[in-house]
């Protein structure tokens, strides 16, 4: 399993459209070959600042098959419009999991 982190500046003031956006692109995320799920996250000292959590079965579902297709387009052409600057993309595996619930 593969985690991709994007960490998204909004244009202030398109918080709410930007949730909305990610929202609607949620379906294309589902549709997608490999995907396991997504998660946003809100900066609480930064609330401009945002995290889209992508779960990936492998590396190349996310920058091969998604990033090639429509869907992709798709998904930029609804967020895309409030990003304040592009968004920096990271893949991450876990190491260690000692989750305390």
């Amino acid at each position: 399993m593969i985690v991709e982190i994007a960490e998204i500046n909004i244009k202030a003031g398109q918080e709410s459209q930007f949730e909305s956006a990610v929202a609607e692109a949620a379906a294309l995320f589902r549709a997608a070959k490999g995907c396991r799920g997504l998660r946003l996250q809100r900066g609480i000292e930064r609330p401009g600042c945002y995290q889209l959590v992508v779960h990936w079965e492998t590396l190349e579902d996310h920058t091969v098959g998604f990033r090639s297709s429509a869907a992709f387009g798709k998904w930029r052409e609804l967020a895309g419009p409030h990003f304040a600057s592009a968004p920096q993309v990271q893949h991450v595996q876990t190491v260690l999991d000692n989750d305390w619930r």
